[in-house]
């Protein structure tokens, strides 16, 4: 592991400062993406004539005396679900590479270009978003930097494969029910799902509305706060876009956690783990010295419910494909719209009533507490074209069960970030630090102290190059 490797923070920093030109920050980005790229497959598309001459348009502006934004010269990459000005948002399908190109870039990009990061490529992901697994049949899997045989998670799988490559120090991705937290787990980086309707959706292709979220990955904590600093904000083109004024992250993450009120998920949140998922869970409950456990109640039928949910809304969107191009799917995500596309109408009403008596159960226990922790997964990463998972005994589907501590979270829109615990000669395991809503600066602020004290890190992975 290259530890040496600097972060999005200390990159800008030098390129401000004209210790490196924004052109050979993004050249060594791309020689390095053309190095790994062919073994991981995380970029569906690089932009390399494009990023050059941004970064020489940027080099320009420096050398001028001119305010360059905060992210400047940094280098970033998306899921290609986030429209990018002039390319396809293929959305990981076959039947959108007919589409039209997008006439502008999506919301949360114009805001990364704005603050000086440089786009260079968009990112693999499961069909439509609907997985956890990034074992694309169109475009192929992603496979996870730590283990070429191993999964890189999804459906943000591309994202969070290409951050611990260090094949871009920040990416963006969507959650609905898990798709950023499940491949951060996996491929051992910080993956950082906001508050519903804290960042702009406007200009990505959607899969279930009343659960997407979108947020980003990154190796270190200062650099999420950095990034979500510079993509807050309201967007009348987004409609749950919340009106909120931004609330700077950054500033607080050397305030500590001292007055923190934290606890550790019980219960379903732990049942059916790993030894090695338990062990990380004990390990940073007590580097930050939680006794407090609390029970979240009815997460497993809040479980049921999300599926019911995004089920439906996710084959509503596709309706008129699935009748006529059913054949253009990727078969796991075609079955599965058409079972959702079944539901009753009944059964997505009453999955939309316990949402809303769930969502008044959670927020009640933030009145106890401030922070509570949970594993991201069950397990570390399964193995590529891996069925069936061990869940308390019992073999299971592995596809669905994924998220199934992720699930009940993204149910009410909570904000959550996956931290990166590593151990030698393991792999990874990610936990959940969850918040009530709008409470990220607590979130980043209890990884803040996390990372300080070495207990969680996202090293650069050197995975072997292209064959």
């Amino acid at each position: 592991m290259n530890l040496a490797y600097p972060d999005a923070t200390r990159l800008a920093e030098s390129v401000r400062g004209q210790e490196v030109s924004a052109k050979s920050v993004v050249a060594a980005t791309l020689a390095r993406i053309a190095s790994y790229n062919r073994s991981l497959n995380c970029f569906t598309r690089v932009l390399a004539e494009s990023a050059i001459a941004e970064a020489e348009r940027l080099d320009r502006a420096i050398a001028e005396g001119q305010s360059v934004g905060l992210l400047a010269g940094v280098p970033f990459a998306v899921k290609d679900l986030f429209d990018v000005a002039g390319q396809t948002t293929l959305a990981g399908s076959k039947i959108n590479a007919d589409r039209p190109p997008a006439s502008q870039d999506a919301t949360l990009i114009r805001r990364l270009k704005q603050a000086g990061a440089i786009l260079v490529g968009t990112l693999n992901m499961d069909e439509y978003a609907y997985g956890f697994v990034t074992e694309n049949s169109h475009y192929g899997p992603t496979c996870n930097p730590h283990d070429l045989k191993r999964i890189a998670g999804g459906s943000s799988g591309g994202s969070a494969a290409a951050v611990a490559a260090g094949l871009a120090p920040i990416t963006l991705g969507s959650d609905t029910n898990g798709s950023i937290r499940v491949p951060a787990a996996f491929c051992g980086v910080y993956g950082f799902k906001p508050t519903y309707g804290r960042l702009s959706r406007s200009g990505t292709y959607l899969f279930a509305a009343s659960f997407d979220h979108v947020g980003c990955f990154a190796r270190s904590v200062r650099d999420l706060a950095l990034t979500f600093d510079c993509l807050q904000g309201p967007d009348a083109t987004d409609p749950v876009c919340s009106d909120r004024p931004p609330t700077a992250c950054l500033p607080h993450l050397s305030q500590g956690i001292a007055g923190l009120r934290i606890a550790v998920a019980d219960d379903y949140f732990v049942q059916g783990a790993e030894p090695s998922v338990l062990a990380a869970l004990e390990q940073v409950a007590d580097c930050l010295g939680v006794r407090q456990r609390v029970i979240i109640p009815e997460a497993a039928r809040a479980r049921a419910a999300a599926f019911v949910i995004t089920a439906v809304e996710g084959s509503n969107l596709h309706l008129a494909d699935l009748r006529q191009r059913p054949q253009d799917f990727d078969p796991a995500t075609r079955d599965r719209f058409l079972a959702g596309a079944l539901i009753p109408a009944n059964w997505y009403v009453q999955a939309q009533r316990l949402r809303r008596w769930y969502r008044d159960q959670v927020r009640r226990l933030f009145h106890q507490v401030d922070i509570i922790l949970a594993p991201t997964t069950p397990c570390v990463a399964p193995l590529m074209g891996q069925s069936t998972l061990q869940l308390e005994g019992e073999e299971v589907p592995l596809r669905q069960h994924l998220g199934i501590y992720t699930q009940p979270l993204s149910f009410v829109g909570l904000p959550v970030l996956s931290v990166p615990v590593h151990r030698p000669g393991q792999l990874p395991v990610g936990l959940q630090v969850i918040a009530a809503p709008y409470q990220e600066a607590l979130v980043l602020r209890v990884a803040a102290a996390l990372e300080a004290q070495g207990v969680v890190a996202a090293p650069i992975v050197e995975p072997p190059p292209n064959p």
